[in-house]
């Protein structure tokens, strides 16, 4: 692997314990994951005032940004599931650490928007669960 680049299976996420002080677990299981960091375009666009006829030009400026954490592996029970689940069936936030190699870690409160279940006949059991930021997150960069 060349100088810089990052293993994908390192983009991770923790949960937090909620205990003082806080330890956070990975969240085992994980085969694949997505970290979308997106800001929505507020458009400010006015057409000239001395050139009404005129082409205009669009402008924005950001919006509301928004962090969400996907992931999707083989369900491994064990203490660390059961507590996330506890927050996945109670539709409760709790904190987390989305660990970006490269990048930082992105710390706060998160919740659960979708988890589903599946599996075959023989495989093992998988999951998949979308994660977003429920308040403002703090970011430490890597170094």
């Amino acid at each position: 692997m060349a100088t810089g680049q990052q293993l994908g299976r390192s983009l991770l996420i923790k949960i937090g314990d909620g205990n003082t002080p806080e330890v956070f677990s990975n969240l085992c299981g994980l085969k694949t994951r997505s970290f979308n960091m997106s800001a929505n375009e507020v458009d400010t666009t006015i057409p000239s005032c001395t050139n009404p006829g005129g082409p205009v030009q669009k402008t924005s400026r950001p919006g509301i940004s928004n962090r969400t954490f996907s992931g999707s592996g083989a369900f491994v029970a064990g203490a660390a599931m059961s507590a996330f689940m506890g927050y996945v069936r109670g539709s409760t936030a709790f904190n987390a650490q989305v660990v970006v190699p490269g990048d930082g870690t992105y710390e706060g409160s998160w919740m659960v928007t979708d988890f589903e279940f599946s599996g075959d006949v023989e495989p093992n059991m998988e999951f998949t669960a979308t994660f977003v930021a429920a308040d403002e997150l703090t970011f430490t960069a890597e170094v």
